[in-house]
């Protein structure tokens, strides 16, 4: 029996080819958020200076535009966490990654007329979603807790919860400055749940004292 030939590797989408995809999302994204469901395709065309044609090849349905913008915004939230633990101290990744997702919501808040118009709704977009973010949430928030930076007296999720209302909240056109003036209320009430009265980290605390505890049970 003849062996089957190696596939040939698949090809990288061209560089322009990428940037126009890009842009469409970037476009789209705007234009769903002004115009809702109204949006029409070619408009979006249009404003992101490519022909119809072109959008139609990345996205060959409406729905495939509207659920690629979607998928697009979580997977910048998910990348956002993992380039926020790699560059900043822990307690700062979290607040930050805080302020990326109140951006996130106000993009899905701009977008529910559009994406509730979809054939088959958005109720398996948001289950996808949902837990990308709790997962990049519990990452965060784990790392604060074990640097002794914050003491979490309840899950991830519910401060997860607790944000999301912060973006509900706000809105205007002082959003971006009253959600950072919010999260920095919550987090520094994470971080002082995690001091005792003179002020020192409770868990640093803890951590010296089991040391302390184990050279005393050496021989």
């Amino acid at each position: 029996m003849d062996e089957e030939e190696p596939r040939p590797p698949a090809r990288r989408p061209r560089a322009d080819a990428q940037r126009n995809r890009a842009r469409l999302l970037d476009t789209a994204k705007a234009t769903f958020a002004e115009k809702g469901a109204s949006a029409g395709l070619e408009e979006i065309a249009r404003a992101a200076g490519v022909g119809v044609g072109t959008l139609y090849r990345h996205f060959p349905t409406r729905d495939a535009l509207i659920e690629a913008v979607y998928r697009n915004e979580t997977a910048h939230l998910a990348e956002a966490a993992e380039r926020l633990t790699a560059t900043r101290s822990p307690t700062e990744a979290l607040r930050e990654w805080m302020l990326v997702f109140v951006d996130y919501m106000a993009t899905k808040q701009g977008m529910s007329e559009a994406l509730n118009a979809m054939t088959d709704g958005p109720a398996g977009l948001y289950a996808a979603s949902g837990a990308q973010i709790k997962q990049s949430m519990a990452m965060l928030c784990d790392r604060a807790v074990a640097a002794g930076e914050i003491q979490l007296g309840m899950e991830p999720l519910d401060l997860l919860r607790a944000v999301a209302s912060v973006a509900n909240i706000s809105s205007g056109p002082d959003r971006k400055q009253s959600a950072m003036r919010l999260v920095d209320i919550l987090i520094t009430g994470l971080e002082q749940s995690g001091r005792d009265e003179a002020g020192r980290s409770i868990a640093a605390r803890a951590k010296g004292a089991s040391r302390q505890q184990s050279r005393r049970s050496k021989p």
